[in-house]
C-alpha cells in the first residue's frame, strides 16, 4: 500500500532539469519585480579589467549582490565606494550557474541628504591630507587680463551676468567652455573643461571661471566630485569658483585659488574697475607732476646757491688782465737793463787789458832806465803811473759798481717769489723736523725698544757691563721703570 502510494507521488511531481529550473526563477524575478530601488550601504566593492563592478548591498537584516556592467558606470551619477550610503536603481536577475541573485545595477544616489554630506565629509579630510586645500599652492589672479575663461551652463542667467559685469567694469575678451551643471555627467564635462582650458592654444585665457546658480546639495554635487577637485588642483591657469548663493559652500571653493560669493562677484574679481583705475591714474599723475615740480625748484635753489659762490668770472678776467700788464711793464723795462749788464760783461775784460798809450809808457820807462834819468823825467814818470793806476782804479770802482746793481736788481722780490720762498724753506724745515723726529730716540722707543742707563744715567750698552748694586733705569716712550742685573752666570750654571 504504502510503495503504490509512494509511485502515484512521483508521478503528480513535475521534473525539470537544473537548466529548466534556474531559468523559471530568473524570469520569475524579472518578471515579478521589474525596476526596483534598493536602499543599503556598499561593502565588497571591486572593479574589473573588464571594467564592471562588483559589489554588495546590506543594511541591518540583509545583504543583496550587485552588478555594474562596464556600459553602466559612466552614467551612474556617482563614483561609488564602500561605506556609501545609496538608493541604487536597476532590476533583479538571477545567475543560475551559481544558484544566486544580484541586482543589476544602472543607476545610483546618496541616500538622503545626510548620506552626501558624510561623503563630502570624508572627501574633504582625505583632499586635506593631501594637502588640496594648502594657501601655499593658490596663485594670484591676474591683475588685467587679456582673456577671461568661462565654465557654466550656456543657458541661465550666469552667463549674461558674468558678461555683463565684465563688460561694464572693464571690457575684456570672454570665452566660454559650455558644460552641463548638475545631473548626470555634469562632473565629468566640468572637469574636462578644466583641462580643456589648461592645454587650449595658441590663446589661453589668464583666468578662468566655473560658476552656477543655487540649487540644493544634490544639484551641486558635480562640484563635489572628486574628478572636478583634482582637475581644478592640477589646473596652472588661476581659478575662480563661484557655485551657488553665499551660503553655498562646495569643496571646488576650497580648492580653487579664489572663492565667490555669486557669478557676479567672481567676474568683479577677475578684472579691475576701469574708473577707478583712471582715477588711480589720474591721482598718481598728479602726486608725480607735483613731485618733479619741488625737485626742479629743489634743483634750481641749489643751482643758485652755487652759482652764488662761485667767483665773478669779469673780476677774474680783469685781476688777470692787470697782472698780464704789469708783467709787460716790467719786462720792458728789464729789457734794457738786462742789454746793459750784458755789454757790461762784455765790456770788463777790455778794461783791464792796458791802452796802446800805456804800453808804449812802459817801453819808453824801460827804455829810460837804461840810460841815467834825469829828475824831470823821474817826475813825470811817476805822474804817468799816478795817472795809470788812477785810470785802473775808477774802471774798477765803476766795475764793482754795475756788479752791485746787477746784484741788487736779481734780488729784487715780487710776492709771489717771496710766498715761493718761504714755502720752499717751510718745506726743507719740515723734511728735517720729520729727518730729525725718525732718527730721535723717542720715536725709537715708540717702535718697541728700551734705553738701559746705569744710576749715573750713563748707557749700558754691553751684556757683562756691572752697573752699581745691578741696579738700571729702563727708558720707555711713555716714562721709566727701575730694574736690576741679575749677576753673569757662567757657562756650567747655564748648563752648557
Amino acid at each position: 500500500m504504502m510503495e503504490s502510494d509512494a509511485a502515484s507521488a512521483r508521478g503528480n511531481v513535475p521534473q525539470y532539469s537544473v537548466s529548466e529550473i534556474s531559468g523559471a526563477i530568473k524570469r520569475t524575478l524579472e518578471s515579478g519585480f521589474g525596476r526596483v530601488r534598493v536602499r543599503g550601504e556598499i561593502t565588497e566593492l571591486k572593479r574589473y579589467p573588464s571594467g564592471h563592478v562588483y559589489l554588495s548591498l546590506k543594511d541591518e537584516g540583509g545583504k543583496i549582490a550587485g552588478v555594474i556592467w562596464r556600459g553602466s558606470v559612466s552614467r551612474l551619477g556617482l563614483a561609488p565606494e564602500n561605506g556609501n550610503e545609496v538608493i541604487a536603481t536597476g532590476r533583479v536577475s538571477a545567475y543560475g550557474e551559481r544558484s544566486s541573485y544580484q541586482l543589476v545595477i544602472e543607476r545610483m544616489e546618496f541616500a538622503g541628504e545626510g548620506a552626501l554630506l558624510a561623503n563630502i565629509e570624508r572627501l574633504r579630510k582625505r583632499l586635506l591630507e593631501e594637502g588640496l586645500f594648502d594657501a601655499g599652492r593658490k596663485k594670484d589672479i591676474p591683475f588685467l587680463p587679456t582673456l577671461v575663461g568661462v565654465i557654466t551652463s550656456r543657458s541661465g542667467a550666469v552667463l549674461h551676468d558674468i558678461r555683463t559685469t565684465i563688460e561694464r567694469r572693464f571690457p575684456r575678451d570672454v570665452l566660454l567652455w559650455p558644460v552641463a551643471v548638475q545631473g548626470e555627467g555634469a562632473a565629468a564635462q566640468i572637469a574636462a573643461a578644466i583641462e580643456g582650458m589648461s592645454v587650449r592654444g595658441p590663446r589661453r585665457p589668464d583666468v578662468l571661471i566655473v560658476a552656477r546658480g543655487g540649487g540644493s546639495l544634490e544639484d551641486l554635487m558635480a562640484f563635489n566630485d572628486e574628478r572636478v577637485l583634482r582637475a581644478v588642483a592640477a589646473c596652472p591657469i588661476p581659478l575662480i569658483s563661484a557655485v551657488g548663493h553665499e551660503t553655498d559652500t562646495t569643496l571646488i571653493d576650497l580648492v580653487s585659488d579664489r572663492r565667490a560669493p555669486t557669478p557676479t562677484a567672481a567676474a568683479e574679481m577677475a578684472v579691475p574697475l576701469r574708473s577707478e583705475l583712471v582715477a588711480d591714474l589720474a591721482h598718481r599723475t598728479a602726486r608725480l607732476t607735483g613731485g618733479l615740480s619741488r625737485i626742479m625748484q629743489t634743483a634750481k635753489a641749489r643751482l643758485d646757491q652755487a652759482a652764488s659762490r662761485l667767483p665773478d668770472l669779469p673780476g677774474l678776467l680783469d685781476t688777470v688782465r692787470m697782472r698780464l700788464d704789469d708783467r709787460g711793464q716790467r719786462l720792458e723795462l728789464a729789457l734794457p737793463g738786462y742789454v746793459l749788464r750784458l755789454r757790461a760783461m762784455l765790456d770788463a775784460p777790455g778794461r783791464y787789458l792796458p791802452g796802446p798809450d800805456l804800453i808804449i809808457g812802459r817801453r819808453k820807462a824801460r827804455l829810460s832806465a837804461l840810460v841815467t834819468p834825469s829828475p824831470e823825467l823821474q817826475i813825470e814818470r811817476k805822474r804817468a803811473f799816478l795817472i795809470t793806476a788812477a785810470r785802473g782804479l775808477d774802471g774798477a770802482v765803476n766795475q764793482t759798481v754795475q756788479q752791485r746793481a746787477l746784484r741788487v736788481e736779481r734780488q729784487r722780490l715780487t710776492p709771489e717769489t717771496l710766498y715761493s720762498a718761504i714755502r720752499l724753506q717751510k718745506a726743507r724745515v719740515e723734511g728735517l723736523g720729520a729727518h730729525l723726529e725718525a732718527v730721535s730716540p723717542q720715536a725709537v722707543l715708540r717702535r718697541g725698544y728700551a734705553l738701559v742707563q746705569d744710576a749715573n744715567g750713563r748707557p749700558v750698552t754691553r751684556a757683562d757691563a756691572r752697573p752699581p748694586n745691578g741696579r738700571v733705569v729702563l727708558s720707555f716712550a711713555d716714562g721709566e721703570r727701575g730694574a736690576r742685573l741679575d749677576p753673569l752666570t757662567s757657562q756650567g750654571d747655564l748648563g752648557l
